[in-house]
């Protein structure tokens, strides 16, 4: 593990030495091996002159000579085997060093070039590489930062666009927003004005109509009723449900409406008398089934009203002539139920009938306001509301919760 280490780290430096090292080593070995070998030929040759000396001769002063002679002779072939070796090894350094110096030289040039290139855009030039290997790479490297350029050329051209359309967007989009300040501020204005129409209108319609039914009533004191009268009476009642309409949208939101005690069984008598001559003269007929007790609920009577007059006048609009509205009030545990059903044209969407503006038949009079408005008492006030509708029936059903229980 650590001989793995250290090679996953070196450098071209460390691997030069490494490999002096090496060749050094090999070199003392080959030295050693042949000195060896000489050294082996020299004792043989020693043993040959010592048995030439027991054949033949007889002169030991001359033997001597002759191991003298092989001695330095051996000394002088160690010496000369070592110092061409040495001299080898030399010469292997130096180009060695030389081929390292050039290596190193290319592979800073592409250190360098690389270092540059984040934030240079500077080639390589080829004449200052010596290695074709070398060569054959700076045309890749050059390459590379020529297409890096054309990029970074295309980004910043491409930014600058952007930059450009950003602004433009900018400006429409701060134009179209003082449009639309202006816009509002027009639409605020002219929502006040409508209002403060709404208001008056509806202000000044109040004495007008009172004044009409005041002169009906002491007209009908000294006169019989005919059809003419009833006629203008119906009509002015219709006028007063929409005017009591009108009054509650511009007042819901300025005023308060507190609750009080109220006779349940009272005010719809109250109510049905009021609307008696509008159904009348539409051929239909009020049908009242009221309980034997008496039922109190704590409720506001303004809006109980305009959930009242607007569910009878919609009975009275939508009921098939000559039948009947029938009325009833039932006690169902803590809760009383106010039902008002009819036989009429089936009601096709029941969920949309109490939405805002919403009329399924688009032929007869009207806004679509007065069941939206109904919708939005029962809500504020928790109560349950359900519409079924069949060709036999159509029933509006509204569930109170009875004082003290």
């Amino acid at each position: 593990m650590k001989i793995k280490s250290i090679f996953q780290n070196i450098t071209i430096k460390r691997a030069n030495l490494f490999t002096i090292l090496f060749i050094f080593l090999l070199t003392m070995i080959f030295v050693t091996l042949l000195v060896d070998e000489m050294y082996k030929d020299y004792e043989r040759a020693l043993q040959q002159s010592s048995l030439v000396k027991s054949d033949t001769f007889s002169d030991s002063k001359k033997l001597e000579q002759n191991k003298k002679k092989l001695k330095t002779l051996l000394v002088k072939t160690v010496l000369a085997i070592m110092t061409l070796s040495f001299i080898l090894f030399g010469v292997f350094l130096g180009f060695n060093t030389l081929f390292n110096k050039l290596l190193q030289r290319d592979t800073q040039t592409f250190l360098d070039f690389f270092k540059k290139a984040v934030d240079h855009d500077e080639a390589i030039n080829p004449n200052t590489i010596f290695f074709q290997d070398f060569k054959d790479m700076v045309g890749y490297a050059n390459e590379m930062v020529s297409k890096i350029n054309e990029q970074k050329k295309s980004l910043k051209e491409l930014n600058l666009g952007l930059e450009e359309r950003v602004k433009k967007k900018t400006a429409a989009l701060l134009e179209i927003n003082k449009n639309l300040e202006e816009e509002k501020t027009f639409s605020q204005d002219l929502l006040n004005a409508q209002k403060e129409f709404l208001r008056y209108t509806v202000h000044e319609t109040n004495t007008p109509l009172s004044v009409i039914l005041t002169s009906i009533e002491l007209y009908l004191m000294k006169h019989p009723r005919d059809r003419q009268l009833s006629k203008i009476e119906a009509a002015v009642k219709n006028i007063f449900s929409i005017y009591d309409d009108l009054s509650y949208l511009v007042k819901k939101d300025q005023i308060e409406y507190k609750k009080t005690v109220i006779n349940l069984n009272n005010f719809l008598n109250s109510r049905i008398d009021f609307f008696t001559e509008v159904a009348e003269f539409s051929r239909i007929h009020f049908n009242f089934i009221s309980p034997d007790e008496e039922l109190y609920i704590y409720f506001n009577e303004t809006k109980l009203q305009r959930v009242v007059d607007n569910t009878l006048t919609n009975a009275i609009k939508y009921t098939l002539p000559g039948e009947n509205v029938y009325i009833k009030l039932l006690k169902v545990g803590a809760y009383v139920e106010f039902i008002v059903s009819s036989r009429s044209k089936i009601i096709k969407d029941t969920d949309k009938v109490f939405e805002a503006y919403y009329r399924e038949e688009k032929s007869r009079d009207g806004f679509g306001l007065g069941l939206g408005l109904v919708k939005s008492i029962c809500e504020e006030e928790n109560i349950e509301v359900s519409v079924t509708s069949s060709d036999k029936l159509t029933t509006f059903s509204y569930k109170f919760k009875i004082m003290g229980d």
